[in-house]
């Protein structure tokens, strides 16, 4: 690595802590909401594999799109923490308390705020509890909550599958796996996508999602049962108060959202090309193969917050100071031309996508989510004869913010 200077007349061009040449692009706001893929492009055009940017309230970060870079950036957590104690924006004070980004980045006593045996710790009970309820029929769970949403509008001969099937689902599942009341999920599932959305209110949703945990929490101490929130409470690694109640937060938060909007993109592919729902009726078609291509071409997560550098270095011809902010572009990094140049070409069976991030703190709960998917969709597939879209697949539409892409709505028609 080179000594040139990170300030003045040499510094990189649209360094985020230089603010050279043009001011970065911002990753929120109108523009961004409607077409994220071509500020991607535009920027991997004009920066090359590593983008400076601007997140909310201005606060400047470097996006890392290119596939390579996003590798190195996940596998090297000595270089690229995810310890936000770190991120120079927040020490010095340009990252108020009441930011929407700090629901999404703030350190908290949970395994994706820390590295090295904090994170081993942490991350341990976590997954030995996702693996003991995944392992307690939770099929059943969501063949339940899959029929249970379908019968409110299988009647009618006509639905929205975002508004009324993908959104709520996930969270259905998570309630009986957490030991919560179905009532309390829908009250969750809203707060989880306003804190994703960020803006004004995700701090105050943030809080809501606090509280009900903290009361769940409290109700499990006095009546265990066989359930996540249990499974905490009683792991040999021996989780504080705070542990519990982020690690509850962490795990309801990413599943949900993340499987939520995998569902909406797996079946809108599926509702749009005849073949692949008439191979998944007949059953000629796996349905995994078809949550592999979306993960690989709209991953649940678009950018994924975010690591922070741990000293000077270089990345993708770019200049870092140490306690700058990368976010991870997955949905760049997955169709970067430099391993893609035709994404047309079929993934079958290539697994590397970035969707579930990778490194330590690849995603545990991939498991669940795909259990998820693959039993809602075949449950809404087997009760809904003759489904079809009931709109031109061109007026599909959806709305991002800095972290996601999400699908508005998803009408169908079918015979009742």
């Amino acid at each position: 690595m080179n000594d040139q200077p990170l300030n003045g007349p040499d510094a990189p061009r649209g360094c985020p802590v230089a603010h050279g040449g043009d001011a970065p692009t911002r990753l929120y706001g109108p523009e961004a909401a409607v077409d994220p893929l071509g500020i991607y492009a535009r920027l991997r055009k004009e920066h090359g594999p590593v983008a400076p940017v601007l997140l909310e309230g201005d606060i400047p970060a470097w996006l890392v799109l290119g596939y390579r870079e996003n590798r190195r950036v996940l596998d090297n957590p000595r270089q690229f923490s995810r310890d936000s104690r770190i991120w120079r924006d927040w020490k010095e004070g340009r990252v108020e308390s009441t930011s929407p980004l700090v629901p999404m980045l703030g350190w908290r006593p949970d395994c994706v705020s820390q590295d090295g045996e904090p994170h081993r710790r942490l991350r341990g009970a976590v997954t030995d509890n996702l693996q003991a309820v995944s392992s307690r029929g939770i099929r059943r769970h969501i063949t339940h909550f899959a029929h249970k949403e379908i019968d409110a509008f299988a009647g009618r001969g006509s639905a929205d599958l975002v508004a009324e099937y993908s959104e709520y689902l996930p969270m259905l599942v998570l309630t009986r796996v957490f030991g919560l009341t179905e009532t309390e999920g829908r009250r969750l599932a809203e707060s989880s996508a306003q804190v994703m959305k960020g803006g004004a209110d995700a701090v105050l949703h943030n809080d809501r999602i606090m509280r009900i945990l903290g009361e769940l929490t409290e109700r499990r101490r006095l009546e265990p049962g066989a359930d996540f929130t249990t499974g905490l409470l009683e792991h040999h690694a021996g989780l504080d108060d705070d542990e519990i109640l982020n690690h509850l937060r962490l795990v309801l938060i990413t599943a949900n959202a993340t499987t939520s909007n995998l569902l909406a993109r797996v079946l809108q592919l599926v509702l749009t090309d005849g073949n692949r729902l008439s191979g998944l009726v007949s059953g000629q078609l796996n349905i995994s193969s078809v949550v592999e291509e979306v993960m690989w071409n709209t991953p649940p997560l678009a950018v994924l917050p975010g690591r922070f550098a741990t000293a000077d270095l270089e990345l993708g011809g770019h200049r870092l100071q140490e306690g700058d902010l990368l976010v991870l572009g997955l949905t760049a990094g997955n169709v970067d031309p430099e391993i893609r140049p035709d994404v047309g070409i079929s993934v079958h069976g290539n697994q590397s996508h970035l969707a579930f991030s990778g490194g330590p703190h690849e995603c545990p709960g991939q498991s669940i989510g795909q259990a998820i998917i693959e039993t809602a969709v075949d449950v809404l597939l087997h009760r809904l004869p003759g489904l079809r879209l009931a709109v031109a697949p061109g007026d599909l539409t959806s709305t991002a913010s800095t972290w996601e892409a999400r699908l508005d709505r998803l009408p169908v028609e079918f015979a009742v």
